[in-house]
């Protein structure tokens, strides 16, 4: 299948989407409920992060890398599920809809990066492969990112 190529996985919120400005108009919306994301429109509203979606496209590109999107869903927002794949889908394309991983697992997932803003929660400091933590003072934002793989592939 994929076992000939570089794995790389991606986040999806706070590193593909960007969630804090999502999360702040949707509580704008809705000042009156302590937890705004529970209301359906809040991830599939969310927008790219400046050169996610061009990197993205462009790593997946490449002729020796299998790239995949890997997010832990709002395990108690189930809308959350579809909104992410119509997120992806509205963005990325149909095509990519085959390659979204839902799971708040993240270290049961076998591959070569790990595309993440946060080092630990979900499994990403059991992640077998290599995590590139988005946001961090050496991959502050996808521009960095892509110069990382530029090198690496």
């Amino acid at each position: 299948m994929h076992f000939d190529k570089t794995i790389i996985y991606v986040d999806m919120d706070r590193v593909l989407c960007d969630y804090d400005e999502g999360y702040a108009r949707h509580k704008a919306k809705f000042p009156e409920l302590k937890y705004p994301q529970s209301e359906p429109g809040l991830y599939l509203g969310l927008n790219p992060m400046p050169g996610a979606i061009e990197t993205y496209q462009w790593m997946d590109e490449q002729p020796e890398t299998a790239v995949f999107i890997l997010t832990a869903p709002s395990i108690n927002n189930p809308h959350c599920y579809l909104e992410k794949r119509q997120w992806v889908e509205r963005y990325l394309g149909m095509v990519v809809v085959k390659n979204l991983i839902i799971t708040p697992h993240k270290h049961l997932n076998r591959g070569d990066y790990l595309i993440d803003d946060n080092a630990t929660g979900k499994g990403q400091d059991h992640f077998a492969g290599e995590l590139i933590l988005f946001g961090s003072q050496q991959f502050p934002d996808w521009l960095e990112v892509r110069r990382y793989f530029e090198g690496r592939l």
